[in-house]
């Protein structure tokens, strides 16, 4: 029996020396090789507000751009999907909620047109980007309701389209950094 439990509380107190010190230290030093030091980054408005810029933000105002629905309600303190498979009625009748809410705040476009990530949530609940289509489906709303040309609503959409992560991917826009863009267009 001695010959069991010394080797088990070794194993225990180094676990607990890596797990609580040693490893912590070394993310800290990854992070600080960052962007703002692990920090986040963030971006500020006209109005002096700071965002964080890799956290998907609530909006639903028809004069912006919407973000991808969310299933924790962005709140950042616990990032999580809904854990509900493709075929469960509570997540299709989520879906066709968010789709009805959609259609009636985009009546000029049809149903087949509305790209998945404006009516499903990310894996996180935190994504902070659209698909181009996400934002292309929006702009005669958002010109309409802010009685600009839609010409201009499309370039400043166009204006920030980013390439894909690391190369892979479709290309996609930071939903909070176009709005911002959009509150400061003349």
């Amino acid at each position: 029996m001695k010959k069991e439990i010394i080797p088990s509380l070794l194993l225990t107190i180094v676990c607990i020396l890596f797990f609580s010190g040693v490893y912590p230290v070394i993310i800290w030093a990854i992070a600080q090789a960052g962007p703002n030091k692990g920090e986040g980054i963030t971006i500020k408005d006209s109005k002096g507000k700071y965002y964080y810029e890799n956290i998907g933000q609530k909006f639903t105002d028809d004069k912006y751009f919407w973000s991808r629905p969310s299933a924790v309600n962005y709140n950042a303190a616990g990032s999580g999907g809904s854990n509900k498979g493709p075929d469960n009625p509570d997540y299709l009748a989520q879906v066709q909620a968010a789709i009805d809410t959609f259609m009636k705040h985009n009546p000029d476009i049809n149903k087949a047109d509305i790209p998945s990530d404006m009516v499903t949530a990310s894996g996180s609940g935190l994504d902070p980007h659209i698909s181009v289509q996400g934002a292309e489906v929006q702009i005669a709303r958002i010109a309409k309701v802010r009685g600009l040309d839609k010409n201009k609503v499309d370039a400043l959409v166009k204006a920030h389209i980013e390439g894909p992560m690391y190369g892979m991917g479709p290309s996609r826009i930071n939903v909070l950094k176009l709005n911002i863009d959009l509150d400061n267009l003349k």
